[in-house]
């Protein structure tokens, strides 16, 4: 379906809006993850699934995930994110993690998970309560058609109002890879909190272990964030 925003984000409507018709570019949500499956083999096939949202592996549906995909103008698809719920049960973020870290691995061949090891930042020490976890974040390479143009930043912060008008968790959080984190894309994607050093991943074939950053919002920082105009944030 079509993503329908609420009366209430009418600052990031009106920023928004107006980037996503420039480029084209049309928007939609699901919780059924055997499409978002399908789409993910057959329309990106340089990035799998990710475990995380692997209806094979989890029971996602509308109460507890969903996904939103972009496509431009000719139907490609240009965009992915996807988040679910996590079920801390009155437990920190970081405990949860150190038993079950494991289960967010990059969507890349060769994890060996046995050299692999999770730390605990101090964020997930603090984060507690209802919990949303962000991942499956891509945007397609296209020689700066849509990369560099505003269009994550969009894109992204229409997934964290979704989220957010679904469930009004306490927190939202993902991983991100260090090289990505350098880039400035957790600030372009609208988190306001990233903390280096929370997961290292061991390739096979590999000595150098591969960093990921946690970034997360609070519920009010979330708030805070849509309540900006894009159009502040990308010009």
């Amino acid at each position: 379906m079509t993503i329908q925003f609420p009366s209430n984000a009418a600052p990031f409507i009106a920023t928004s809006g107006s980037i996503l018709d420039a480029h084209k570019i049309e928007i939609s949500v699901g919780s059924d993850f055997d499409i978002y499956r399908t789409v993910i083999e057959q329309e990106r096939p340089a990035q799998k699934l990710g475990d995380p949202f692997n209806p094979e592996l989890h029971d996602l549906n509308a109460e507890n995930g969903f996904w939103l995909i972009g496509r431009n103008q000719f139907g490609e698809l240009i965009h992915t994110q996807a988040f679910k719920t996590i079920g801390l049960n009155d437990i920190a973020l970081s405990s949860y993690l150190m038993r079950n870290y494991q289960n967010f691995p990059p969507p890349i061949p060769g994890v060996d998970l046995g050299r692999s090891r999770y730390r605990a930042s101090p964020g997930a020490h603090r984060i507690r309560g209802e919990a949303v976890y962000h991942g499956e974040v891509w945007m397609a390479p296209d020689d700066g058609l849509y990369r560099g143009t505003g269009l994550s930043s969009v894109l992204t912060r229409a997934g964290l109002l979704e989220a957010v008008n679904r469930w009004d968790p306490d927190w939202i959080f993902g991983f991100m890879l260090r090289a990505v984190a350098f880039k400035g894309f957790s600030e372009r994607v609208g988190y306001m909190h990233t903390e280096p050093g929370a997961l290292k991943w061991a390739i096979h074939g590999r000595e150098q272990l591969l960093e990921a950053f946690m970034v997360y919002l609070s519920r009010e920082d979330a708030k805070f964030m849509l309540d900006i105009p894009v159009e502040e944030l990308v010009a």
